[in-house]
């Protein structure tokens, strides 16, 4: 393991946002966080590995979305790319449905809805 400071919950709950943020819906030209398909990011230590597990809430823009398996892909394998997150376990959720209501300022401005 690294010498490096395992980070607290919160500053790893900001590390995998900044990641979702890199993720875009195949689809769109925004992405996921300020498309708003993210709900919530929990993120705990695991006492056993003393690593940590994060779960992210989201849903997608449809329940028929065609991109969906490859964006619930993308989001579980963000473990891969950040020092330290031994988990993510996503729960994907269709209530509340997602409507263009959810998206961030920027999001709609990039969608021409601004």
């Amino acid at each position: 393991m690294s010498e490096k400071q395992i980070p607290s919950n919160e500053a790893m709950k900001e590390k995998v946002i900044e990641q979702l943020q890199t993720i875009y819906d195949p689809e769109l030209p925004v992405n996921i966080y300020d498309l708003g398909l993210i709900y919530d990011v929990e993120c705990k230590t695991d006492e056993a590995t003393k690593l940590k597990v994060c779960i992210v809430t989201m849903t997608l823009t449809s329940a028929t979305c065609s991109m969906s398996e490859i964006i619930v892909d993308l989001v579980s394998s963000l473990n891969h790319r950040i020092e330290f997150l031994e988990n993510v376990e996503v729960n994907l959720v269709f209530d509340p449905p997602w409507d263009q209501n959810k998206m961030s300022d920027a999001a709609k401005l990039e969608m021409g809805f601004l």
